[in-house]
């Protein structure tokens, strides 16, 4: 199996159009009017317009009501900031790895933005915590994801292939990192997301559920780019489109799903307002969406619904990206110009 090379910065020798995405030849010139895929262009858009910052969302309130939170609360809300820390923080690697092998500039630059976003994200997951509890509380909350015992037999597989990727990189393992992409954007963050739009439906830290339907906005569209990406090179590439890597994809999203229910499961139980049985079905649902976006078909037909209807005032599609929940409504995306807005206090 070829093994992909880092590709050079500039080679004036290959045309400015790209041949490949992977393992092709260009000339490191980007004309954002000469594309391979043109598609790609509307993809850096749609990204690219979401820019925010985590130090421009309104914490005040929640710094006044995370101690009224409940033990659980409170557990769940260390536990799921831990979680989406561990995930956010490799996504800004693996994207900077897959765009150092990528022949193709303008996968480079979706790649790169995607970084610098997942980047902001995990910035975010510190943000929150410092501005609700204290230096043990927030080192043992980014500690979670090399001591939890269920958050590491959760995220096995994710090390495994991604780790096989930055050790071993050929369209392989590239097309395998991308699959993992997107089960991450689409998937894994969402029962973390569902804590906190419920606690934000119960009117309980709105700053932080804010902070969470941006990254929440942000993954959506990364999810998208990078299944866009995983089709465009799995189609120049037709010999890996093969019955055996569809049901690789196919054992990791089962895989997943029965992770993120046990994961759910012990980070949840007690919460009031989420029904665990009901987060099983939205994780299924979520599953057979990203499936539908990697050109394959439902796994979970009893779940093409969304069975958790109230979570959809709270996340975006993908068609209308520029508004959310929280700017529909009084609870607005409030800007402050001092950290955390600690002067209103």
């Amino acid at each position: 199996m070829a093994t992909l090379t880092r590709v050079k910065v500039l080679n004036p020798a290959n045309p400015n159009k790209a041949t490949a995405i992977f393992g092709g030849e260009a000339s490191g010139i980007l004309n954002w009017n000469d594309l391979a895929h043109p598609h790609f262009y509307t993809l850096r858009q749609r990204i690219r317009s979401l820019f925010w910052t985590a130090n421009e969302v309104d914490m005040t309130q929640d710094v006044k009501q995370f101690a009224s939170l409940t033990q659980e609360e409170q557990s769940a809300f260390l536990k799921i900031i831990g979680l989406l820390a561990t995930l956010d923080g490799p996504q800004t690697v693996i994207a900077m790895k897959i765009a150092d092998f990528t022949t193709d500039p303008s996968v480079k630059s979706i790649l790169a933005t995607i970084a610098d976003q997942e980047s902001e994200h995990n910035h975010s997951y510190a943000y929150v915590l410092s501005s609700v509890t204290n230096l043990d509380k927030q080192m043992a909350a980014f500690e979670m994801g090399r001591t939890d015992e269920v958050l590491m037999k959760r995220n096995e597989r994710i090390v495994e292939v991604y780790n096989e990727f930055a050790e071993n990189p050929t369209i392989e393992t590239v097309l395998k990192a991308m699959v993992y992409t997107t089960l991450l954007e689409g998937l894994f963050f969402y029962s973390g997301f569902a804590f906190f739009y419920n606690l934000a439906r119960h009117q309980k830290m709105v700053g932080t559920s804010t902070m969470i339907s941006y990254i929440n906005r942000d993954e959506l569209q990364h999810g998208k780019a990078i299944s866009d990406i995983f089709r465009a090179a799995l189609a120049e590439n037709p010999e890996y489109n093969t019955d055996e890597f569809t049901e690789w994809i196919y054992d990791q999203f089962r895989h997943s799903v029965e992770q993120e229910v046990i994961w759910s499961r012990y980070v949840l139980a007690g919460i009031d307002g989420l029904e665990l049985d009901e987060m099983e079905g939205y994780v299924k649902y979520r599953a057979n969406k990203m499936l539908r976006m990697l050109g394959l078909s439902e796994i979970y037909p009893e779940f093409t619904d969304n069975p958790m209807k109230w979570i959809r005032a709270y996340v975006d599609n993908f068609d209308d990206t520029k508004t959310d929940f929280f700017e529909q409504t009084s609870r607005q995306y409030v800007k402050t110009s001092d950290l955390n807005g600690f002067d209103d206090l």
